[in-house]
This record gives structure tokens, C-alpha cells and sequence, in this order.
């Protein structure tokens, strides 16, 4: 067989043997379709298949090893979702396109897993009910959000954003905001009780090209030059070391990738430290100026959005890598490996 240039090669004998043999298996034909579009746990899938936690472990390991899934760690949770290798995905798309979707076993799941998802929305908004107060205060106090939503959406569209990054996502909204204008985003936060609020405001949205995980913002673990478009929304004045974080997340851009950061100017609100955790009351121009400057990055744009007198202001800074796009020999899937 001939490949014109540029052509995607087929995946080897043994590859697609390993992975037909891990699908074709009644149980893990179920997983897969589960697996579809949305990220379950151990626990979620033993009660919607009703079997023992050690069997479907043992099939999701087959279907691991098969390269079909991947699994994250949140805390003391394991979350599974279909693999986003390039190979793994031709395979599960293959077989999943062949399902009919209104195959009673199949049916059955998914009204288990919408009852699964249901539980879990319940408990993420309780946890969301639980620190409303402090939300909505700050909220009270700077600029509608709906207003820093807009521009921030303005600044990172117009451009071709294959790959997104949502460094400290807490609820979900950038990505939910973002979902229409890229072709994969990822969502990161150090808080699983954050992750699982993110999770359930996705699914409610419909969003189903944003994944989510648990990760340090100093020590991301998502390699270097993956994303078009890194967005740091209200995360900054939360650390001890906001330079670290920066530079890190401009170290996973690509060539040409644009840095977006929105946090508060500064102010004097010296209760917000107390309430609501803050450890900076605001970055100035030229400390983000310093710290992009040394992250390798060139700074675009900044934005000052002001309430009146007595709230506060919130600054968007965007910032682009210099490098050259044609250094970026990376295709799509290189983000998700």
C-alpha cells in the first residue's frame, strides 16, 4: 500500500489487533461507550454495570494497556475517559460509530450514568452552596462579571486555538465561555471538591471537548509547547509565588500562543485576605510586565476594567510567545498525549 504525503498511516497489525481484541468483550464494548463523553470513576461505572470494583479495574486495565483509555488522578479518586492518542482514538471511534444508539443494554447504561451524574452534581452543589457567600461578595466588588467575560473572550478569539489551557479552572466558567472557540481545552485545579463543582457545570452546559484535572500550578504535568491559548482567571492573587506560576504556564504554550491573565490591580481591601484567603491584594502593570518579560513572553495588551469608586479594578494582561509558529512541528494530538 502507497501513502501520499502528509497521509495518516494506518495502525500496525499488532496495535489494532490488541485493540480490536480489548473492545470486542461485552463489559469493556459497554466502558467504552460510557466513556464516550464523559470521565467516570471506578466506583461510577461498578454501579451503573453493577459488577465487582476488581473486574472492572481488570477491564479497564485491558483497556488501558490497549491504549482505547486513560486514566487521571484526582485525590483519592481515579477518573477514566477514552484515550486521546491518535491511534486510540481512530479505534474507539471506529468501533462506538457502529453501536446503534438506541441498543437497550446501551440505553440502560446511559440512564444509569445520568443518575450517576445527577448524584454527583448534588454533591458538587453543595459544596458550591457551602462557599457562595464568599463568591458573591467578592463578585459584589469589581466590575460585573459578565463584562470581564466579554473581553476576555474578545482578546483570545480571531485566531485558529486548537488546544486550550484553564490553569487554576475552578467552576468550569472559562472553559464553558471558551468550548465554542477551540477544539479541545483542558482544565486544571489543586482542589478536587473544585474539580467536581467544574464538572458538573460542564455537563449541565453541554460542554464535551473540555477535560479536567488535578494539577499544581507550579508543576504542571502537561508537557512544554501544547496549547494556542493559556488562560489564568482569578488564580494569581491566591499564591505565594505568582512569577513561578507564570512562567510555568507560558511554558507550556506553543510557538505563537497566546498568554491570558486576569486578576484584580491593586487595592486596599485588607479583609479579602481573611475572608476569602487572598494572599496579594492586586498585581500592578509592572510587576506582570516583569514577570511575562521573564517568562519569555511580549506582552499585547492590558486592560483596565473599573467599577466605580469604591471596587475594585480587574486588569487583563495578554501576552504571546515570540517564537516563530513555524518552529511548531506539533500536530493537534500532541496536546492530549
Amino acid at each position: 500500500m502507497k501513502f501520499a504525503a502528509g497521509a495518516t498511516r494506518g495502525l500496525s497489525h499488532e496495535t489494532l489487533v490488541t485493540a480490536l481484541r480489548a473492545a470486542g468483550e461485552g463489559t469493556r464494548l459497554r466502558i467504552l461507550a460510557l466513556l464516550g463523553d464523559a470521565e467516570l470513576t471506578v466506583k461510577d461505572l461498578t454501579s451503573i454495570l453493577g459488577q465487582s470494583q476488581p473486574r472492572i479495574s481488570r477491564h479497564l486495565k485491558l483497556l488501558a494497556d490497549a491504549g482505547l483509555v486513560v486514566r487521571s488522578v484526582e485525590g483519592a479518586f481515579a477518573f477514566y475517559r477514552l484515550a486521546e492518542d491518535p491511534s486510540g482514538v481512530r479505534v474507539a471511534d471506529l468501533v462506538l460509530s457502529q453501536l446503534d444508539p438506541d441498543d437497550p443494554v446501551h440505553r440502560r447504561d446511559r440512564e444509569r450514568r445520568s443518575a450517576i451524574r445527577a448524584a454527583n452534581a448534588a454533591a458538587a452543589a453543595d459544596y458550591f452552596a457551602a462557599n457562595a457567600a464568599v463568591w458573591d461578595r467578592i463578585r459584589s466588588l469589581h466590575v460585573p462579571e459578565a463584562q470581564v467575560e466579554a473581553k476576555a473572550v474578545e482578546l483570545l478569539t480571531g485566531r485558529t486555538i486548537r488546544a486550550l489551557l484553564d490553569v487554576g479552572t475552578g467552576t468550569g466558567r472559562m472553559l464553558e465561555l471558551m468550548a465554542p472557540h477551540a477544539q479541545r481545552l483542558v482544565g486544571i485545579d489543586a482542589s478536587a471538591a473544585m474539580l467536581a463543582v467544574a464538572r458538573a457545570n460542564l455537563s449541565a452546559a453541554g460542554v464535551t471537548n473540555a477535560r479536567l484535572a488535578q494539577d499544581d500550578v507550579y508543576a504542571l504535568s502537561l508537557g512544554t509547547d501544547r496549547f494556542d491559548a493559556v488562560v489564568v482567571h482569578q488564580v494569581l492573587h491566591y499564591l505565594d509565588d505568582p512569577a513561578r506560576a507564570v512562567r510555568e504556564a507560558s511554558r507550556t504554550l506553543r510557538p505563537g500562543g497566546h498568554l491570558l491573565v486576569v486578576d484584580f490591580a491593586p487595592h486596599t481591601m485588607e479583609a479579602l485576605r481573611t475572608e476569602a484567603q487572598h494572599r496579594r491584594l492586586g498585581i500592578a502593570r509592572h510587576e506582570m510586565a516583569d514577570w511575562l518579560a521573564d517568562a519569555g513572553l511580549e506582552t499585547v495588551a492590558c486592560l483596565d476594567l473599573a467599577g466605580s469608586d469604591d471596587t475594585l479594578t480587574v486588569t487583563l494582561w495578554l501576552a504571546v510567545d515570540p517564537r516563530i509558529v513555524a518552529d511548531d512541528v506539533r500536530t493537534r494530538e500532541g496536546a492530549f498525549a
